[in-house]
């Protein structure tokens, strides 16, 4: 991994992100929507989803080439004891279309001693067209036209399978900023419970030393000092973890990996006034036209679209070949519009007599889109359970962070009150830390449920796949 410097790190973070960082303390808020738009304009997962559009547009190319007018000539020649048996020269323009037309237009030169009298020609050459169409099988689709419409199928859906995978990067990403944030509150909760506990622990060992405490309380008190020191360091190294973890979604635009600054630190829930306004809240009565719209749903769509392509080629394959092919012949250029007299024409026909190749094909066809059709009823029905279940699960903690917030006010008024008695001696040092213990375990619940609340959110969204509308 390549190394940068603490000051890189934060000037590269400030460029890449759209959105202003707050600066407070020293310290530097990394907003969720901020970090996800730097993963979303620069993760390598992105630049491969870019190159699933990349090798589509290069597939439905080389397909189109199946259409592109060739340019052909043969020539032959035999000669045997000083004779010349025969030179055969043939060279001209083919020009395939959509509708299973081929033009043919050259010029036929050949001569020789025993050259076959089908293949004589004038001195100057043989000027001809052709035509040649199928009457049956062939006329309405073949194996050409049939790789073209999949190929632009297959283009329209690389767009939304790289929708799929930049929502599935987001939610990833997404995931763990909540991790790296609920490390982060909880590490502040944690210390700022350790400075109370040092400042106690000093009041009481100050009151024992004038002989107003029983020095046991000195001991409880550096106890209970010692195990919020414990928990700090737990704290710490929780949020370290998560932080590098997070650098993992971190790029620039060179595709240099980036580390976390330490003064870089996600937005504190306490900061946002509970649950801020949050984009689904805005639109999420629109959950029907969006699952119309689903990219997971539009690409079994787009499957069964190609299925039926092949379907429609494999019953094509029932009829028989019957084939046309006409060639005005002409002494010149000149005369190219005069004599209709001088042509060629022919047929060609063939049919399997059982057919079972064929309808074998034709069955397994018709088979593969029942199979994505059931698929796609699956989806969709799979889909909108899920996401109902997820709206539930987020509505619910929404409701369960709004009331336990007013309950941590709670429990930090009789923090206080309890405080307030034990600075004028009518209260234990027992009390105290038991009022405190609750009031500390009721801000870590807290910071829990606001991080559930944000992850069911993102779960919402991630099914939705509309991750990026919160942006």
């Amino acid at each position: 991994m390549i190394q940068r410097n603490n000051y890189l790190i934060v000037l590269c973070l400030f460029l890449f992100s759209i959105e202003a960082f707050s600066q407070k303390d020293s310290s530097i808020s990394f907003s969720f929507s901020s970090f996800l738009k730097i993963v979303q304009q620069h993760h390598p997962i992105v630049k491969q989803a870019d190159l699933l559009i990349d090798n589509a547009n290069a597939y439905k190319q080389s397909v189109r080439g199946e259409f592109d007018p060739k340019l052909f000539y043969g020539f032959e020649s035999k000669y045997y004891d000083e004779k010349n048996y025969y030179s055969i020269g043939n060279g001209g323009l083919q020009i395939p279309t959509w509708y299973g037309l081929d033009f043919k237009m050259g010029l036929e030169k050949n001569n020789g001693d025993y050259l076959n009298r089908q293949q004589i020609t004038p001195n100057e050459g043989l000027f001809y067209s052709q035509i040649s169409l199928p009457l049956l099988q062939g006329l309405i689709i073949d194996e050409r036209r049939a790789t073209l419409k999949k190929a632009r199928i297959f283009q329209q859906m690389s767009d939304f399978e790289k929708i799929i995978a930049v929502n599935e990067l987001l939610y990833n990403a997404g995931k763990s900023y909540w991790d790296w944030q609920l490390a982060f509150s909880n590490m502040k909760v944690i210390e700022n419970a350790l400075f109370i506990a040092q400042q106690r622990f000093n009041a009481v060992k100050r009151t024992a030393e004038l002989g107003d405490r029983p020095f046991i309380d000195t001991i409880e008190s550096m106890i209970q000092l010692q195990e919020r020191t414990l928990s700090l360091q737990q704290a710490q190294y929780e949020y370290q973890t998560k932080s590098i973890l997070l650098s993992n979604y971190l790029w620039t635009t060179d595709n240099v990996p980036l580390e976390l600054n330490n003064k870089i630190t996600p937005e504190y829930y306490a900061e946002l006034n509970l649950i801020e306004s949050d984009a689904f809240d805005k639109w999420g009565q629109n959950i029907d036209n969006i699952i119309e719209f689903h990219p997971e749903l539009k690409t079994i769509q787009f499957k069964l679209n190609q299925a039926e392509i092949d379907r429609n080629l494999k019953q094509d394959k029932l009829k028989p070949k019957l084939n046309l092919n006409y060639s005005p012949l002409y002494n010149n250029f000149n005369n190219i519009y005069g004599n209709f007299n001088n042509y060629k024409w022919g047929l060609t026909a063939g049919i399997p007599l059982f057919l079972r190749k064929e309808r074998a094909e034709f069955r397994t066809a018709k088979i593969k889109i029942e199979n994505i059709q059931l698929e796609a009823i699956q989806k969709r029905i799979g889909l909108v359970n899920k996401i109902k279940r997820k709206q539930i699960e987020y509505d619910n903690y929404k409701k369960q962070f709004n009331l336990y917030f007013s309950t941590v006010d709670n429990y930090r008024n009789l923090w206080t009150s309890e405080k307030k008695l034990f600075d004028s001696g009518e209260s234990s040092l027992f009390m105290i830390n038991s009022r405190e213990m609750s009031y500390l375990n009721a801000q870590l619940k807290l910071n829990d449920i606001f991080i559930k609340t944000k992850n069911a959110l993102l779960d919402l969204m991630y099914n939705l796949c509309q991750i990026d509308r919160s942006l």
